[in-house]
């Protein structure tokens, strides 16, 4: 067998991990965090716990996939539940609008907002079936190193109207403002900006409707925890508190990982493949000999377009608020000039939006009998904008509370039992993203596919990449199949693995 070494625990990490056991290799995975799943943390303080990652849970079948591999079935270790709305938007003026569940409830919605747009919105999803059919279907797990492959799927994106964004797709079915908001809004899940995200992404529609959105009872945390102990019982070694800090190079072939623990002991791990799921630009700035890493991978991370940040306050309350979904979206009083603020500008403004997550809502087992966990995630610069977080920070923290006190939770100031929060500065210092952004780059279209970081390195010959940040993008979805990419490349195991790690 031979060894293949896994820089990352996040959901593609782990995913790149199984696979390749799937094919024969010896794995080991490192990750610098006290636990797997990347920003996929869970913290519990003073009773309440706290999802700190991703909370969506759609296309439940590729994690499945992973149990599958090994003829295990997901279900008998962890629940997914469905949601029920998937969505509540909450908008400034008081009009709100449930997304999701049964077709006929999301029509019915939509009918009490704007009649005209019920054949809107199933014009849309026509459409949004279309993208996914090309952009999921058939392209999320291919590998996209070659410039006549792109070339090839130019036709039939073109016919899509790939090189429209998703907002400019909206609005040629939708009217209603409040819609066109609420079916636009998808692109900041993976860290676009719905203005200038490609429409490809407008196949999150079809997604969701396809396969649903779903809870993890436990949490994302349990999700995590679950693939933890499937690569357990498959003999893949798992190293937490530990930091990849370079990659040695010997003729164009990475030979030794050179990492670092939490204890500050240092160690030299022999590998004959790499598969990172760490920041592209992190990679080829931080952990590669310059001269190893190719003139295009460069230019990617000096000049690609990051995503926005995010300000993430976590809260635990004394009280239960019944009514309040699993996922809120609380809209502010701008939608575009907002974006353009946080996006382009990258500037702080007076007002924001929000989403909310109350897993409590599904879950009780996340707060004290009669009490309520919550984070609010606010996006907002990257830390290119030069926001003075120490001081903008608990500022922040304060005015959401305010926001949300005002309607969406009543008196919340006053129910406030616990409450802590993470800045684009926590995201670049613990999870080593370039400039605390949120998603990597952001998926525009000159940053899309071919144009993304490659799963195949760009310069060693034994690399590949997994992670928001490669191909086929962020999101759950995305990070996974950009595993299956990645299995599609690495051979199957036919050497003898290397011993004496450390």
């Amino acid at each position: 067998m031979a060894q293949v070494i896994v820089i990352g625990g996040g959901f593609g990490g782990m995913a790149a991990a199984l696979r390749a056991r799937a094919k024969g290799h010896q794995v080991l995975l490192v990750d610098r965090c006290p636990r797997l799943g990347g920003r996929a943390q869970v913290f519990e303080r003073s009773g309440f716990k706290y999802d700190a990652g991703p909370t969506v849970l759609t296309a439940p079948f590729l994690f499945e996939e992973l149990f599958a591999l090994f003829g295990e079935t997901m279900s008998e270790h962890v629940t997914l539940v469905p949601l029920k709305p998937w969505y509540r938007f909450e908008f400034a003026d008081g009009e709100h609008f449930d997304y999701g569940g049964a077709m006929e409830d999301t029509l019915a919605e939509i009918r009490r907002i704007n009649p005209a747009d019920v054949e809107g919105y199933r014009r849309l999803l026509e459409q949004s079936g279309k993208l996914y059919a090309v952009g999921f279907s058939k392209l999320a797990d291919q590998p996209f190193h070659s410039m006549p492959f792109m070339l090839a799927q130019i036709p039939q994106l073109a016919r899509l109207g790939a090189w429209r964004s998703v907002w400019q797709m909206v609005c040629r079915y939708i009217e209603s403002d409040y819609l066109r908001q609420a079916f636009s809004i998808q692109p900041l899940l993976v860290g676009g900006n719905p203005f200038d995200t490609t429409s490809i992404y407008g196949l999150i529609h079809f997604l969701e409707q396809a396969h649903g959105v779903h809870f993890a009872m436990g949490g994302t945390g349990a999700l995590v925890d679950a693939l933890h102990g499937l690569m357990l019982r498959q003999g893949i070694e798992v190293r937490l508190n530990t930091t990849v800090k370079a990659l040695v190079m010997k003729d164009k072939t990475i030979t030794t990982v050179e990492v670092t623990q939490s204890d500050g002991s240092q160690g030299s791990l022999a590998t004959d493949w790499v598969i990172s799921n760490t920041d592209p630009a992190h990679l080829y700035k931080k952990l590669l000999p310059p001269k190893s890493v190719n003139r295009a991978a460069h230019l990617k991370s000096d000049h690609w377009r990051k995503s926005m940040g995010l300000f993430v306050l976590f809260f635990g309350t004394d009280c239960q608020y019944v009514d309040v979904a699993h996922h809120t979206i609380w809209m502010g009083p701008r939608y575009e000039a907002l974006l353009d603020d946080i996006f382009n500008k990258k500037v702080m403004s007076d007002d924001f939006s929000i989403y909310l997550h109350r897993p409590t809502a599904t879950d009780p087992s996340f707060a004290p009998a009669g009490c309520d966990s919550f984070y609010a995630l606010v996006p907002v610069p990257n830390l290119q904008g030069q926001v003075d977080w120490p001081t903008v920070g608990p500022q922040l923290a304060e005015r959401v509370i305010a926001a949300l006190g005002q309607k969406t939770l009543p008196h919340l100031k006053q129910h406030v039992v616990d409450s802590f929060f993470m800045t684009p500065v926590d995201f670049e210092e613990r999870y080593l993203s370039p400039d605390g952004a949120g998603f990597s780059v952001s998926p525009i279209f000159r940053q899309s596919a071919w144009f993304r970081f490659h799963n195949r390195g760009e310069g060693p010959s034994n690399l590949f990449l997994v992670g928001a940040g490669t191909h086929p993008g962020a999101g759950l979805p995305g990070v996974v199949s950009s595993a299956k990419v990645v299995a599609r490349l690495l051979p199957d195991a036919a050497e003898p693995a290397h011993t004496g790690l450390f």
